[in-house]
């Protein structure tokens, strides 16, 4: 199924999607498209199917909230579309700006602009916040100017980061989020708290500018103090430039993150949508109670 989705590509070439103010022929070409389209896609891991016809549109400056019980598939879908190998797409795309990823490389898909926030994020000791930062950060703004090199010729401001003006972004995304200046010498999560786990993702996504964030259960262990922080930081990334998709068993986090679309998931499949009086529908019936109407339904 997946051998000729390259060949199916829409033509984009090296164009890399660009946040608002920086321009190519790309995304001249393509801005009428969705900006990020699943359509009927099907999943599975070790013969196991999980995900059974998804089908999600995003768009720039929306933020859609994904909810449903534990094993509905919400997590493979974010996994799906970061790249992950474990999972085999067995039918169906996911097209961003027209341009079918499936066949993309984890870090090509980061250097075109989606970014997932983990729910477990990993550790890596001996390396610190600010050294993997920095790698991440120059690696997707090189490629950025690679991709545009007509930039000055159609609006573009693509530039190759220095390490200086590096150190400087990063001070300011740390105080946007209240980050203790010591945070970026301690090494990758090692010794984090849920809460500074969570800030360190946040981080990551408020330097690296994506175009499609996937937040998969941020709220996952925070106390409410922390929620509050999280939720700061990503009201305060979010805007016209950014798509983003919230991935949630609850409504406490739409309490602080307001969503524009709902997206309820079941057994593999987006059952039911809505606006965000939906999240308030689920808290009060429950996913049983959900499931029941659907089923009378």
């Amino acid at each position: 199924m997946r051998s000729d989705r390259r060949a199916r590509r829409s033509g984009t070439g090296n164009g890399l999607p660009r946040n608002e103010g920086e321009t190519d022929g790309v995304m001249s070409e393509n801005q009428n498209l969705p900006m990020f389209e699943v359509e009927n896609l099907h999943a599975s891991i070790e013969d196991k199917e999980i995900l059974r016809g998804v089908n999600l549109t995003i768009n720039r400056g929306e933020v859609h909230a994904l909810m449903g019980p534990n094993g509905s598939g919400k997590s493979t879908l974010a996994y799906i579309v970061a790249g992950h190998p474990s999972y085999e797409v067995t039918e169906g795309s996911i097209r961003y700006f027209g341009e079918d990823i499936l066949e993309m490389s984890p870090d090509e898909r980061a250097r075109r602009g989606i970014f997932l926030a983990f729910q477990y994020p990993t550790v890596i000791p001996g390396v610190s916040m600010a050294s993997f930062l920095r790698m991440a950060v120059t690696s997707v703004r090189n490629a950025r100017v690679e991709a545009l090199p007509a930039a000055a010729e159609n609006g573009g401001s693509a530039q190759r980061i220095t390490p200086r003006e590096f150190r400087r972004l990063m001070k300011e995304k740390m105080a946007l989020l209240k980050m203790d200046d010591t945070f970026a010498t301690r090494y990758l999560n090692e010794g984090f708290s849920g809460g500074e786990k969570k800030r360190a993702e946040i981080l990551q996504m408020a330097l690296l500018e994506p175009t499609l964030a996937v937040l998969d259960e941020t709220d996952s262990g925070l106390d409410i103090d922390a929620l509050k922080v999280v939720a700061e930081g990503v009201n305060a990334l979010a805007g016209p430039g950014m798509g983003v998709l919230l991935i949630t068993h609850y409504q406490r986090l739409l309490n602080f993150i307001k969503p524009h679309f709902v997206h309820i998931m079941m057994d593999g499949r987006i059952v039911l949508e809505g606006g965000p009086e939906l999240a308030f529908e689920l808290e009060e019936k429950g996913y049983e109670g959900l499931k029941a109407q659907l089923a009378a339904a």
